[in-house]
């Protein structure tokens, strides 16, 4: 016998628990089903940044000629793996399309739009649930030693202004002196006074905690195999038997199209995105703030508990190996700008899959064709910046209130 539930979510990322949690405060009864362990997947070695100044989408003018340029680099910033994946190929056929000055700007509305609802909601959402993850919100920077490439990011200064995210350019004089984690060299910087940081592994578990003290259940290690509609509701089978819903979420990340896929549902064009991060302890010179190292796209995190180097954007399919070139390309980067690029003590190397829409705008909302079955996937690397908006627009859309965001750039019918 099918156990029955209001809402089954299923993923225990970051966007599945917040999800989760808007749907229990709009008196939605919710369990969130995870195959692995809660925020296993990229919700774990992300950099943690709360960032809409990251409003413009990876889809930019000259994305796809660097990336081929790139092809042979396997440390390259933005990499594709060469091998036979017509699925892959397909996918970066239909981004390629989209890397315009027109979509660009399109997608980076949609973004901007979803970022600033969650910045604004996030440090309520901390308060008022009692989540304790170094919440900061001090900014973040992108620093450059090259003079053209500063020059090329402050022209989209505008279009940020225009969508209400603010930033100052400092010069490099200035921001060395402000700054002595840096080395010499620097040219200028860009500082986003809107951007906030976290420690996501913390910010999970303390969204876990929320969840299940609002009386939510959460089952862990328990595999969705199928799922299948019909106009009363949905059965989902899983590695510990049947379950019945009213309705059900896919939020598993970089896997929800493999899922959506396997139950005829519908084909998401989603690719994951493979990123690495290293966790140390905090060195003793440590910058201030979270940093964007532009020119070798490095990102770095300081908390009270820690230090983080991170990014780089790999499509190498769900290869599960452990790339050291490019984990040794953080270390790299991070050596050409800063006095103390590592910790004293590694804690951790990480890889995790991003999903990463085809237009890099997420895709939230009812599947076409389907009464019963959502979906919140595709945020890219914008998982933890996006999740409390992506949330409440889910939450509006399943329980039928006016919601807060227009919808429709984040629908899934755009792909139809």
């Amino acid at each position: 016998m099918e156990k029955a539930h209001d809402v089954v979510i299923i993923g225990g990322g970051v966007i599945g628990l917040a999800s989760a949690l808007a749907l229990m405060e709009a008196d939605r009864t919710v369990m969130v089903l995870e195959a692995r362990s809660v925020g296993s997947g990229s919700s774990h070695g992300n950099c943690g940044t709360v960032t809409p100044s990251h409003a413009p989408p990876l889809s930019a003018p000259g994305t796809i000629g660097k990336a081929l340029k790139w092809m042979l680099t396997p440390d390259a910033p933005f990499y594709v793996k060469p091998r036979l994946d017509p699925a892959l190929w397909h996918w970066l056929m239909r981004f390629a399309s989209r890397c315009n000055t027109r979509d660009w700007q399109k997608a980076m509305v949609a973004r901007a739009s979803i970022l600033e609802a969650s910045r604004a909601a996030m440090p309520e959402w901390i308060a008022r649930h009692g989540i304790d993850c170094e919440f900061d919100e001090s900014g973040v920077d992108y620093v450059f030693r090259n003079d053209s490439k500063l020059e090329r990011i402050a022209r989209e200064l505008p279009y940020l202004a225009d969508l209400g995210i603010a930033s100052h350019i400092i010069s490099g004089d200035d921001y060395l002196r402000s700054e002595p984690a840096l080395r010499e060299g620097v040219v200028g910087a860009i500082h986003f006074p809107g951007d906030a940081h976290l420690r996501p592994d913390r910010f999970v578990a303390g969204l876990a905690d929320a969840v299940r003290s609002m009386g939510g259940s959460i089952v862990e290690r328990c595999e969705v195999l199928g799922i299948d509609a019909s106009e009363s509701g949905v059965s989902v089978a899983t590695s510990q038997g049947g379950m019945r819903a009213r309705d059900v979420v896919i939020a598993t990340g970089a896997w929800s199209p493999l899922l959506a896929k396997s139950s005829g549902l519908m084909r998401l064009p989603i690719q994951p995105g493979k990123g690495y991060s290293i966790t140390y302890d905090r060195p003793a010179l440590a910058p201030r703030r979270p940093m964007v190292l532009h020119e070798h796209s490095v990102c770095v995190t300081t908390w009270g508990s820690g230090y983080r180097l991170g990014s780089t954007m790999e499509f190498s399919g769900y290869d599960t190996s452990l790339n050291r070139s490019r984990l040794d390309a953080l270390e790299r980067g991070a050596a050409i700008y800063l006095h103390e690029p590592v910790g004293p003590v590694k804690r951790e190397e990480w890889f995790g899959w991003r999903p990463v829409c085809v237009d890099d705008v997420p895709i939230i909302g009812r599947l076409p064709l389907q009464q019963h079955v959502w979906v919140s996937a595709g945020h890219g690397m914008l998982g933890i910046s996006m999740s409390t908006g992506s949330a409440r627009l889910l939450a509006d859309l399943i329980t039928g209130r006016a919601p807060q965001l227009d919808p429709t750039p984040f629908a899934a019918e755009r792909f139809r």
